[in-house]
């Protein structure tokens, strides 16, 4: 018989010589017919075995390159949060916090005495706050008017009113801001004055509305 009826698992015995690099020089090698079927059944279930074992090591590196794949990705979404929290922690440190949101960014609106008509100056610097909130994942859009002191109160508070639905119609029309992502516009009249009434300086400085980006905090999620 052919030299490939020697397989695995066959009982034979073999005659021959050692050579001088103490191997076995077969001269002969015999074996049992049943030995050989028997062997050949045997090497028969290897074969499913290891067809099997075969389907069963590519599952594996198929189910080991996905999960490598859902690691990396995991990885980038933790990247991804750290980012974010970086970014929302800078945000925080320059403009602050309130009870339920963060400040990410803001804009303030100046007017002249008695106007409540927004300089085209402000419109660019609108528009550009409104930009950065669409990147921003469920932010909303604060709009204070304030006025000064100089004059009545009712005449102030009306005032501080007409401004901020002035910048709010501005971002609502020319930003496209949904209606949905604005707080109502508040009227906060002769409060919280940050200059100085008494001076021209201080005056002006107090004739303001403030456009703030909010982001909730459950929302941002740190």
């Amino acid at each position: 018989m052919s030299m490939a009826a020697l397989i695995p698992g066959l009982a034979v015995k073999v005659e021959g010589t050692y050579n001088d690099q103490t191997q076995l020089v077969a001269t002969s090698v015999s074996f049992k017919g049943n030995d050989l079927a028997q062997a050949q059944k045997i090497e028969a279930g290897m074969h499913e075995t290891k067809v099997q074992a075969r389907k069963n090591k590519e599952e594996l590196e198929k189910q080991n390159a996905a999960l490598k794949a859902q690691n990396e990705a995991l990885q980038q979404h933790q990247q991804q949060i750290t980012a974010n929290k970086a970014s929302i922690d800078a945000a925080v440190a320059r403009f602050g916090q309130l009870d339920d949101y963060y400040i990410l960014d803001e804009v303030t609106v100046y007017f002249g005495n008695g106007k409540v008509t927004v300089d085209p100056k402000y419109v660019s610097q609108l528009l550009a706050l409104v930009g950065k909130a669409s990147t921003i994942n469920g932010y909303m859009i604060e709009v204070k008017g304030y006025a000064s002191s100089v004059g009545s109160v009712a005449v102030n508070q009306k005032l501080s009113e007409d401004r901020a639905h002035e910048v709010t119609n501005i971002l609502i029309q020319q930003g496209h801001i949904p209606l949905t992502r604005m707080l109502a516009p508040g009227a906060m009249g002769e409060s919280q004055q940050v200059g100085n009434d008494k001076t021209a300086k201080g005056q002006a400085e107090n004739r303001r509305v403030v456009v703030r980006v909010l982001q909730n905090k459950a929302i941002a999620g740190v």
